[in-house]
Formats: C-alpha cells, sequence, structure tokens
C-alpha cells in the first residue's frame, strides 16, 4: 500500500499552534482528516468533495495546491464538517508528498493567503 508522506512549513505549525489553543481536539482531526479525506482522495481517487484544486497557484504536472473546505472538527459540536476551518496544502503526485502550507478559520480570514504559496514556490527553487 502507497502512503504518503506529510510535511509542515514553519507558518503552518504556527497558524496550527493559534487554531489548538481555540480548538483543543484539533491535533486528532487533524490525524482524522489525513487519513479519511486526503489520502483517499490522492491515492483512491474518492472524492468526498471537501477538497478543491486552487486554480492559477502555479500547478504543474509536478506540484498542485489544494484547499481542504470539509474539515470536522469535535471542538465545534454540532456543525460537522461546516466548521469553517480551512487547510491550504502543496501535493507533489511524483514523490506522494503533501506539504501543509496554511491552516485557518474561515471567521477570522476569509480566504488564503496567496502569499504563503508564492513563498513556498520562492523557497523550493
Amino acid at each position: 500500500m502507497t502512503k504518503i508522506k506529510y510535511d509542515t512549513t514553519r507558518k503552518f505549525e504556527k497558524d496550527l499552534k493559534k487554531l489548538k489553543k481555540k480548538f483543543h481536539t484539533l491535533e486528532s482531526d487533524s490525524e482524522t482528516l489525513k487519513d479519511n479525506a486526503i489520502r483517499l482522495f490522492h491515492l483512491f481517487n474518492i472524492d468526498n468533495h471537501g477538497i478543491f484544486e486552487i486554480k492559477g497557484a502555479g500547478n504543474t504536472k509536478k506540484l498542485s495546491f489544494f484547499k481542504v473546505k470539509k474539515i470536522a472538527c469535535r471542538s465545534l459540536k454540532g456543525r460537522g464538517v461546516r466548521s469553517g476551518l480551512r487547510l491550504i496544502y502543496a501535493y507533489f503526485p511524483q514523490e506522494q508528498e503533501i506539504v501543509f502550507l496554511e491552516f485557518y478559520f474561515k471567521q477570522d480570514q476569509a480566504n488564503e493567503n496567496p502569499e504563503r504559496i508564492s513563498d513556498f514556490l520562492k523557497d523550493l527553487n
């Protein structure tokens, strides 16, 4: 069975640390998200309609950027996958690697920060 390697950026770690103060179950919720959405989407082409490719973000055959909109958080009881949490990541299909770039709460920030993607692309080159 093919596995996906996960990595993070420093800014993502900072986002996660900040969000964990608000949502104490986020650590285990993130692991569930990796297993039940991201892995199934990329390895088995099972789409729960919660992961979207970010168009115009510098996507190529070797690298694509995605946004996860359906994230269940147990700290937000009664909201299910409509928690308002958003996750932005880069996916390298040939290496089966994912790098998490940004994690935010929709109430605090309307959209992803395009600078995170451009900074990530600069760091790659």
